[in-house]
């Protein structure tokens, strides 16, 4: 399987301060890669890398065999979603419309191809029914399943999502995990998430990130494992009682 990310020895500082160290890393093709770890441990930071919005200071970066910033229009990114102008005077359809632009067509119209694709991924992330809302109208978590929806109608060959699934509510929670299992059959996935118990059923492979890749390769984290990245002990918890090892229950 050919990979689609390769990161060799990579260092990443701001201000003299390490954030990320000696990152190794590669993604393949069929890959549904998640990383968890504290906050401030450089996860968003390695998504920035990868798509080349950040410069290590130190190591090597591909991304489909070239650079991140050649080869970016390739990529679908969520990032964590933050403040947002609930003036902003674009509907749902309007935001993911935005995800059929690149560099190429930056100045052309919409085509009718646009149009059902952009439909086809609303749908998929269940806002069919709010499609000409308003987003600044919209919760926290229905704005990021827009986001989500602007992603995929690139038709991305590698989707970095950041945090997907916060302010999402339970039942939708779930629903686009499902979605995440599904869709990592066509296309490589790295999500980032503080939801242990969610990734270790739905993702193939967990990193854990703090600074360093603590542990990289598997779905199933050892307890010494966790407790190496957050740096403090940890007790895993299912059904009420306490578990060494990740596994669907």
């Amino acid at each position: 399987m050919k990979s689609v990310v390769d990161l060799k020895d990579v260092w990443v500082s701001y201000n003299e301060k390490i954030v990320l160290e000696n990152i190794n890393l590669t993604i393949k093709e069929d890959d549904f890669l998640g990383i968890i770890g504290p906050n401030g441990g450089g996860k968003t930071t390695l998504l920035k890398v990868i798509l080349g919005l950040i410069k290590p200071n130190r190591g090597v970066v591909k991304v489909f065999g070239g650079s991140p910033e050649n080869n970016r229009t390739l990529i679908g990114y969520v990032p964590q979603l933050s403040q947002f102008d609930t003036d902003f005077p674009a509907t749902v359809l309007d935001v993911v419309m935005t995800g059929r632009l690149n560099q190429t067509r930056m100045f052309r119209r919409y085509s009718l191809e646009d149009k059902k694709i952009a439909d086809k991924v609303i749908e998929e992330v269940n806002m069919s029914h709010l499609r000409h809302h308003a987003i600044g109208r919209l919760s926290g978590g229905e704005r990021q399943r827009v986001f989500m929806a602007r992603a995929l109608a690139s038709e991305p060959k590698l989707l970095l999502l950041d945090e997907p699934t916060a302010n999402v509510d339970k039942n939708l929670d779930t629903k686009l995990w499902e979605f995440f299992n599904d869709l990592k059959k066509t296309t490589p996935i790295i999500l980032v998430t503080h939801d242990i118990s969610a990734v270790s059923i739905y993702v193939d492979k967990i990193a854990c990130l703090n600074r360093r890749l603590h542990y990289e390769g598997t779905k199933e984290i050892t307890l010494e494992a966790l407790e190496d990245t957050y740096k403090c002990p940890v007790e895993l918890i299912a059904h009420g009682l306490p578990h060494r090892v990740l596994k669907e229950h």
